[in-house]
């Protein structure tokens, strides 16, 4: 009765925390197509400015990839009122921070500032969309900047180059087939005027989001965004019409070699649903219970128990065409590949064969009630949340809506993902081994 009673105070807990964290927010569009989110919350003195264009690494084209996270850095280099290097140091100088970030299907930028510079970042970010200088030297020093990058996090990084190996073996035709920093082969041979095209195509008012966040006054707010980015003349939408890939039907087992590590590892991964189906959630929470956390299904018997893994996890990476559904696992000591594929075969069947317990489905449900709680705990998430929301998955309201998704799925819809989309015929088997010296 004790714990029943403790179980119905924390869901009553959970409730009074969800409906307080609603998030209000208004949108529209400029005419010249750039949608606009304002989000008002005046309980702290900083407000955000975001815009989320609608380019990523898929966007590209073969010969040519990498161009969406170079502009990533390109674009700090300057516009004709922010000289070359000022950028920076007028967002320090004035208290704020600023970054920016890129993915397969979106780059985001954004400054954070106290609320009474609102209009400074408002301005910024409105220079960066009407006429960001690119020329010879910036390209050329950012080329040298984006090479570094690649080396630190991938090339010389043990298991730098895993999910890239995932990408190129998962998918043929589609453009996820290619990592977000690209090939340097491609930058190096790059000529300035691909780089300009590219801005040209796609860093337009109609291809972007502005958001902004924070204690505002959305009147003024309003006023600020018609004067800076009302006159940014409007571009040419080219149709998202990529390549499909075809199901997979047969295993497919790969090798690829890293010459940073000593230990190989062994990644089972499926193509699935893009992130905007109701599938794409149950996978991700499928992937929670199998290795979220110490008492995780294959954490506590692979690593905890049996002592077979180093590491092992099942991630879900929610995508704008598809998904990315892997196993990843380092065996230790003797134990050996097949032992690892049977181990997670097995858990894999008991998905597919019966239903979670009671006690593991409610203990998924809090973790994401907890999850959504904390998602939006800043004005810069919050920010984010909303743009990515509306640009990737057509929905602003997602922000306070997502949670009921989590909240719909049943034990018997777990079961009925595991059946349709882990089959042994549905993967890609690879083997991350050491390269031999």
């Amino acid at each position: 009765m004790k714990k029943r009673l403790l179980s119905v105070a924390a869901a009553s807990f959970f409730g009074m925390v969800l409906n307080a964290q609603q998030i209000k927010f208004e949108e529209y569009d400029l005419p010249n197509g750039l949608h606009v989110i304002l989000h008002q919350d005046n309980s702290a003195p900083v407000v955000t400015t975001g815009v989320m264009y609608h380019v990523g690494a898929k966007d590209e084209v073969k010969g040519r990839t990498g161009f969406a996270h170079f502009f990533e850095h390109l674009l700090f280099e300057g516009t004709p009122n922010i000289k070359r290097g000022e950028w920076f140091k007028i967002v320090s100088s004035n208290g704020g921070q600023n970054n920016a970030n890129t993915t397969n299907d979106r780059t985001y930028y954004y400054e954070t500032f106290p609320s009474n510079n609102e209009q400074l970042g408002l301005w910024m970010e409105a220079e960066r969309m009407r006429h960001a200088v690119i020329n010879q030297v910036g390209v050329d020093t950012q080329r040298e900047v984006v090479k570094e990058e690649k080396r630190l996090r991938m090339d010389n990084q043990p298991y730098g180059n895993l999910f890239p190996t995932i990408q190129k073996n998962l998918f043929t035709n589609h453009p996820y087939n290619w990592p977000t920093i690209g090939s340097m082969e491609d930058l190096n041979s790059a000529k300035l005027e691909e780089f300009q095209a590219f801005y040209k195509k796609y860093y337009v008012p109609n291809n972007a989001t502005l958001v902004v966040a924070g204690d505002i006054k959305p009147e003024q707010t309003k006023k600020w965004i018609q004067e800076y980015y009302g006159g940014i003349q409007k571009g040419t939408l080219y149709p998202k019409d990529f390549p499909k890939d075809a199901p997979i039907t047969q295993e497919k087992e790969v090798t690829a070699t890293d010459p940073n590590i000593q230990l190989p590892a062994y990644i089972f991964a499926y193509r699935t649903p893009a992130n905007k189906e109701k599938d794409a959630y149950v996978l991700d929470m499928l992937s929670s219970y199998l290795s979220n956390g110490k008492s995780s299904v294959l954490y506590k018997k692979l690593v905890d128990q049996d002592k077979k893994a180093l590491a092992v996890q099942a991630f879900n990476q929610g995508l704008e065409d598809y998904s990315i559904f892997a196993f990843f696992a380092i065996p230790m000591g003797q134990t050996t590949k097949q032992t690892l594929q049977a181990d997670i075969d097995a858990e894999i069947k008991k998905l597919q064969t019966g239903l979670i317990s009671e006690e593991d489905y409610q203990k998924l449900q809090n973790q994401y009630e907890n999850q959504f709680v904390n998602a939006n705990s800043s004005i810069q998430g919050i920010a984010a949340s909303l743009a990515t929301n509306h640009v990737l998955m057509g929905n602003t309201n997602l922000i306070n809506k997502e949670i009921d998704i989590y909240r719909s799925i049943t034990r018997q819809d777990l079961q009925n993902a595991a059946k349709k989309y882990l089959n042994s015929n549905q993967r890609v088997i690879i083997n991350y081994v050491p390269e031999k010296k």
